[in-house]
Order: structure tokens, then sequence, then C-alpha cells
């Protein structure tokens, strides 16, 4: 199901991800030394139960980094990886992801990025956000999404980004999800000059 948001919002939203993905891929590349490309190939914005289905199967696996965001525009990022990916990220930084400083170090990884997706948002809206500390957990799509949005309590929709993330070679993917609350996309799209 899609939402009232034309192709050209939705383009617009998917290249300030770009934006802030590249700023996330230098970070990487410094902390890991290695090249990273990060790229988001879709951008979508849809009611809540939808991204979730958008995502994968409630009863898969995965694991998650949650940021709550604070400032003038509320709300929650949820970055979303398969138990492949996590552990392909960990490896970058030499660690397991089982390790005791596993998720600290996935949660670092996953700050950097939904730091850098919002950054962008922010720069470019002029709305000012700021995520506070990670929160890793392990747990199914269904529980993962559910505790997310028990901390964004008055979002209805959320902005869905599938990224993919390679490096030298191996790629890994994700998914990025922010739910705002209050004018929540709305707001985002005006501050680009492109609301309704």
């Amino acid at each position: 199901m899609t939402t009232q948001y034309s192709d050209l919002q939705l383009d617009a939203l998917r290249e300030v991800a770009n934006i802030g993905s590249g700023t996330a891929a230098t970070a990487l590349s410094s902390l890991v030394g290695r090249s990273i490309d990060l790229t988001v190939p879709s951008a979508a914005a849809l009611p809540i139960a939808d991204a979730v289905d958008a995502v994968g199967e409630a009863e898969r696996e995965v694991i998650s980094v949650l940021l709550p965001v604070a400032g003038e525009l509320e709300g929650v990022v949820l970055l979303v990886f398969s138990p492949e990916s996590a552990s392909m990220l960990c490896e970058l930084l030499g660690v397991e992801l089982d390790s005791d400083v596993g998720l600290s170090a996935l949660g670092e990884i996953g700050n950097i990025l939904g730091a850098s997706y919002l950054g962008a948002l922010s720069t470019m809206t002029g709305i000012a956000m700021e995520p506070s500390p990670p929160q890793c957990a392990s747990d199914y799509l269904a529980a993962i999404v559910s505790s997310a949005l028990i901390v964004a309590t008055q979002g209805d929709l959320a902005l869905l980004l599938d990224s993919e993330l390679v490096v030298e070679e191996t790629e890994c993917s994700f998914s990025f999800m922010f739910v705002p609350s209050g004018a929540g996309i709305d707001g985002l799209l005006a501050g680009l000059g492109l609301g309704g």
C-alpha cells in the first residue's frame, strides 16, 4: 500500500538519504580502514503496519539498533539487520557479534548510520533532530518494531529506506525506518519545499 506522496516527494527524501549515506560511508570507512559504498536504492512513506511487512516476515529473527530522536521533530530511528549482515559488520571491527562487545560495536555502526541520515535530513529541512544513544536488540521483527513504536507513540507513518552497503565487494543490506511524531513526514517535505 502506498500513501499520498508523489514520486517527486519520495525521490527528494531518497536523495537526502543518499547524502546522509555518503557521510555515513566516509565515517564507517575511516572506522574500519576499508573502502565502503553505501546507497539508498528505494524510499517509501508507508503506514507503520505496511512498513513492517516491507521489511520482512514478522517472525523473522533480526538484530536492530534503535535511536530515539529528540529536537524539533521527535520520533525514532530503527535500523534492522539480518543476523548475517550484523555479523559481517561486526567482523569489520574485528569483533564477533555474539561477544560482549559485539552488540556495542553494532550499536556504534547504527549510531553512525542513523546520525548521518538524520544530519542530512536536518541540514536539508532546517528541522533540528538529534539522535539519543543507540539501543541494540535481537528478536523477531514484529517484537522489535512493536518496541520501537512504544518510543514513537504519535507516529502513524514510517519513512522506509532500503539501504545497501558494500565493503570491498562484500554486500550487506539493512532497512532504515524513521517514524517521526507530530508533523512527521509532511514536516520534512515542507522543509524541502515540497509540502502538499
